[in-house]
């Protein structure tokens, strides 16, 4: 167990060095470069936006590889074209109180838990638990905490409790890109009562979606699984093979993950379609040829040879891919689910798959996790199934903690603005 399991409560557990109010020293340690830089400045190249679009490119900044209304526009971290250590600087001017929501013997929060020279100049770890029953909250109350910090799957319930016993917290932090997990009317209720901004690890898992979003095309394209049969039964059948190349790909949710898949289909010649409820957000987008309302699902559904869902799990969102937006979809189409199983109704799929509306769909994700025994999906030979795990690398959650740590913990002590804002009551 990892020792800071014994010490759950309001005392003390490790912090940084003490510092100086006046020290305006920036935060200095060694990490692995994450890429590129934090911001993209300036337009987009007009070759790839007159390809795409009928519209003249605004004159305006890309912030963080996006492309959003100016001026003041929120930050993003995205893993591709950030690097840690960029975009603060200046005094400390408040501290960070931490308190965790977690698993104490998470490895991937080491060095959140180890605290000494792992934490950012200005910032403590308060305590650590998995529920309200961990923490000495009259211990807590007296040392002011002001931040939470949260990993846990199921925060959902303890979450808003917490932050009502703490009234002094004014930040909350997901490790997680989706909240589902931890909304509630309840959390909207405390969070905008007591004034908490909430952030999340948006941009931290993308890259490999979007990798395996292009996996799940060819493999429909050029029909993997017959070229396994036929490798394992040693036949040389040739057969006919499709491009990707001048296919069209519907993105349902056009948030990181959607532009990070969009980015790799532009590459390799296919023509973007994003669907996303403020279509202004992605006007200029340089990877998409047009941007559809939520007004637009069936439309978009009847253009797309692939349709990608990487939409967040909201009120708006559940079952948002209904069995009316499934009849309207292209003949010789597939689904491919990078988002909430719930986004799809999986009955009105599974009928679709069955009946051949549909060529194929690539599930990472399923209405009930795991999948039970006796869903359909199991046995369907058009279906590739993963168990929620294709942006689980071997570092996906530690990157995720040191996003955290090194990019908005320095921003909270400097009074500067937090990466990833997130709307609890939208719950994206």
């Amino acid at each position: 167990m990892h020792p800071l399991a014994t010490v759950r409560g309001g005392l003390l557990l490790r912090a940084a060095p003490l510092f100086s109010l006046a020290s305006s020293s920036p935060l200095c340690r060694s990490l692995p470069a994450a890429s590129a830089s934090l911001a993209f400045l300036g337009t987009p190249s007009p070759t790839a936006v007159h390809r795409h679009c009928r519209h003249q490119a605004p004159k305006t900044t890309l912030a963080g590889g996006y492309n959003m209304d100016p001026p003041g526009a929120d930050a993003y971290w995205n893993r591709e074209t950030s690097k840690h250590g960029e975009g603060y600087s200046g005094k400390i001017v408040k501290e960070a109180k931490i308190v965790c929501l977690s698993d104490p013997d998470d490895k991937d929060n080491e060095p959140l838990y180890q605290g000494g020279d792992n934490l950012p100049e200005g910032s403590s770890v308060l305590a650590v638990g998995a529920t309200l029953e961990d923490f000495d909250l009259e211990a807590l109350k007296e040392a002011q905490p002001n931040v939470v910090f949260v990993s846990h799957p199921k925060a959902r319930g303890p979450l808003p409790d917490l932050l009502e016993a703490l009234p002094s917290v004014n930040w909350v932090h997901a490790r997680s890109a989706g909240v589902d997990f931890l909304t509630s009317d309840k959390l909207s209720s405390i969070t905008a009562q007591n004034n908490v901004t909430v952030t999340n690890a948006k941009g931290c898992f993308s890259s490999t979606l979007g990798e395996y979003t292009m996996m799940a095309c060819s493999y429909f394209a050029k029909d993997l699984p017959r070229l396994l049969k036929n490798k394992k039964a040693k036949d040389w059948d040739r057969y006919d093979v499709l491009e990707l190349r001048g296919a069209t790909m519907g993105i349902i949710g056009y948030g990181d993950i959607g532009r990070a898949c969009a980015k790799l289909a532009d590459a390799y010649g296919m023509d973007v379609l994003a669907l996303r409820r403020n279509t202004k957000k992605s006007l200029y987008d340089p990877y998409v040829k047009e941007v559809f309302g939520l007004d637009r699902l069936n439309e978009l559904m009847s253009k797309s040879d692939y349709i990608l869902v990487a939409a967040p799990l909201t009120e708006d969102t559940k079952g948002l891919v209904s069995a009316e937006a499934i009849s309207h979809s292209k003949d010789g189409s597939v689904i491919i689910n990078v988002g909430r199983g719930p986004i799809i109704d999986e009955e009105a799929l599974i009928a679709a798959l069955q009946d051949g509306t549909l060529k194929g769909a690539a599930m990472d994700v399923t209405t009930i996790e795991p999948l039970p025994k006796e869903s359909p999906l199991w046995e369907l030979e058009n279906v590739l199934l993963s168990p929620h795990n294709m942006d689980k690398t071997a570092t996906f959650a530690k990157e995720a903690t040191e996003m955290y740590l090194y990019e908005n913990v320095p921003r909270y002590v400097r009074g500067k603005t937090l990466l990833n804002p997130v709307d609890v009551k939208a719950g994206y």
